[in-house]
């Protein structure tokens, strides 16, 4: 497995380590339900190394983003970001990234761990001319301070002031020398920042952001609460509720694709997607009673089966099982009773409109 630089420090603080997309990762520190509800209410630090990161810059570099991603780029100045799919030409979903536009002629595309060679790969053979992509995601190492104290925290480390930094927007920094890119993103739904930088400088940086939050009762925070906070966000998982079989339309994420734009790969097969409609919908359930539905159960009415969950988990906020699922459009409809067959029983649900926090 492939460890990130702060692998050796997440074992000494005693992570539980698992492997996640080829990746060996801590899942918890003390407990998911502790480390989610930390997050909720004060602050949490999730090591994000993993993630990678592919610049694109010249010439034809924005002509060459906008010709990829559904979404526009016209929507971004210097120092803001845009959250966007990638599609195939039949509106499959390769990736959903964040773009990053570090100026005119240059823009850092963060994607998810599993499909940077693929991702890379795409981009790679889609350029326009006067176009350069380099793989840049062993050079970059990545922290996500997330929680309601977050702001409080990272004040106490840099000199720019955080309370003018707008959602999805980034600025450079510094933190004790070491050169830091601080977004004001993140996927918990709290108040957070992503932090990006040289991998040499990664302990240094942990360990000045524990001691500042210190006061804060921040907590280290593994994959496992990472889930269940985006969960209850109703943010999709890539590889869970969002693929190459499935497209922004069916996955509730219509308003990440721009038909209005200049041509981009996947724009006429969502053209038609969109006007001929689709059979199935990403749907927020919630469990009725106890039990926790998971990833490929199978969702039914009446002995009849109307969907597949994509996500699945207990809720420490709500404290009852939550999900997500595709189902036919027919039983979308918010409080639409549902059963789910988990082994042997099927657990009654309800459908509901999200988030669930």
């Amino acid at each position: 497995m492939k460890k990130t630089v702060l692998n050796q420090l997440h074992k000494d603080l005693g992570a539980k380590m698992t492997d996640f997309g080829g990746w060996e990762m801590p899942v918890e520190y003390e407990g998911i339900i502790t480390e989610h509800k930390s997050v909720r209410k004060n602050c949490g630090l999730f090591d994000v190394s993993h993630m990678g990161e592919i610049l694109i810059k010249g010439k034809n570099a924005g002509k060459s983003v906008q010709k990829i991603i559904t979404n526009n780029l016209d929507k971004l100045n210097d120092g803001q970001i845009l959250y966007t799919p990638i599609c195939q030409p039949d509106g499959g979903i390769i990736d959903d990234l964040l773009v990053y536009r570090l100026s005119l002629e240059k823009y850092l595309l963060v994607v998810n761990a599993s499909n940077i060679e693929k991702d890379f790969s795409w981009v790679e053979n889609h350029l326009l001319a006067d176009t350069i992509v380099e793989n840049m995601s062993d050079q970059y190492a990545m922290l996500a301070l997330q929680g309601p104290a977050s702001r409080s925290i990272l004040t106490k480390l840099i000199t720019a002031d955080l309370e003018t930094l707008a959602y999805y927007s980034f600025i450079n920094e510094k933190i004790l020398k070491n050169k830091v890119i601080i977004s004001r993103t993140g996927y918990t739904g709290e108040l957070g920042y992503e932090l990006y930088f040289e991998p040499a400088a990664a302990r240094t940086i942990w360990q000045e952001i524990m001691a500042a939050g210190e006061e804060y009762d921040l907590k280290p925070c593994g994959l496992g609460a990472r889930d269940t906070l985006r969960l209850e966000k109703l943010y999709a998982l890539y590889g869970n509720d969002i693929d190459e079989q499935t497209n922004p339309f069916t996955a509730n994420l219509a308003w990440t694709v721009d038909l209005e734009k200049d041509d981009f790969i996947g724009k006429q097969a969502l053209i038609e997607i969109k006007k001929n409609g689709f059979q199935q919908k990403l749907t927020a359930f919630k469990i009725i009673g106890r039990g926790i539905a998971r990833s490929g159960d199978k969702v039914y009415i009446k002995n009849q089966k109307i969907g597949q969950v994509t996500s699945g988990s207990y809720s420490p906020i709500l404290k009852q099982g939550i999900g997500m699922a595709y189902l036919d459009n027919e039983y979308t409809k918010i409080g639409a009773e549902i059963e789910i067959k988990v082994r042997n029983r099927k657990l009654k649900a309800k459908v509901v409109k999200g988030p669930f926090v």
